[in-house]
């Protein structure tokens, strides 16, 4: 009940009165039955502005932190993903990795639309990077239609790091969706998966017009974590 106030009564109208999103591709999202919407993902702002948008309700898989964030803020950021039926996913270890499939499957099960950012974390730069392959698991495993969706201009209007969104017009693009079914039974074979992530994140490069760059965004982060700390050091 929650969900359906916050999307329908409270912050969907005022998402739509601020930023004004220009919806391109709506008609590729089924009406019904499992499917997976995989995206980029620039921005906090991802989080609400694509999901008030769709008709159906769509389940994330979100970081565990926005579950366990401290203050005030972290309490209200945990009650808000709580209430919308985000699922907590621990990104650290291989074993998390499965576990966060595990939960994705359970949503496509119950012909539910799982929405995933196959990057795995926000771009520090506006860049696309490299996608993980537990998109490709959860498609094949679970014979789910993958469907790219681009958001456009949620970087300029929060980058990471940024507390208060601009009030800036942005745009969300849904492409055709992908059948992976061909590789039925294939989900343990590393060349497939990755096969089946870039043609994803090539779907999603062309929606959204960003550079692409061939490593993953975690990495790039630990890196300038790294240089960072070597600068202050």
């Amino acid at each position: 009940m929650l969900y359906y106030i916050l999307k329908y009564a409270v912050l969907g109208p005022v998402l739509r009165l601020l930023f004004r999103p220009r919806l391109e591709g709506l008609e590729h999202i089924p009406d019904e039955g499992a499917a997976i919407v995989a995206g980029n993902h620039l921005s906090f702002s991802d989080h609400f502005l694509m999901p008030v948008m769709l008709k159906r309700r769509i389940t994330f898989l979100a970081k565990q932190e926005y579950f366990t964030g401290p203050g005030i803020k972290g309490r209200l950021t945990a009650a808000f993903f709580r209430a919308v039926g985000q699922i907590p996913v621990d990104r650290s270890g291989k074993e998390a990795g499965k576990a966060a499939i595990r939960e994705g499957l359970g949503v496509l099960a119950k012909d539910e639309l799982l929405g995933i950012y196959p990057e795995g974390t926000r771009s520090p730069d506006g860049k696309l990077y490299k996608g993980k392959v537990g998109v490709a698991v959860m498609a094949i495993r679970g014979k789910a239609p993958v469907i790219p969706c681009a958001m456009v201009g949620t970087f300029e209007i929060q980058p990471p790091g940024q507390v208060v969104p601009k009030i800036k017009r942005v745009s969300i693009r849904f492409g055709e969706p992908l059948d992976f079914s061909r590789y039925e039974g294939m989900e343990n074979e590393k060349a497939v998966l990755r096969a089946v992530t870039d043609e994803i994140m090539y779907k999603v490069m062309e929606l959204s017009g960003q550079e692409y760059v061939d490593r993953y965004a975690a990495d790039v982060k630990a890196e300038e974590s790294r240089r960072f700390r070597g600068l202050i050091g």
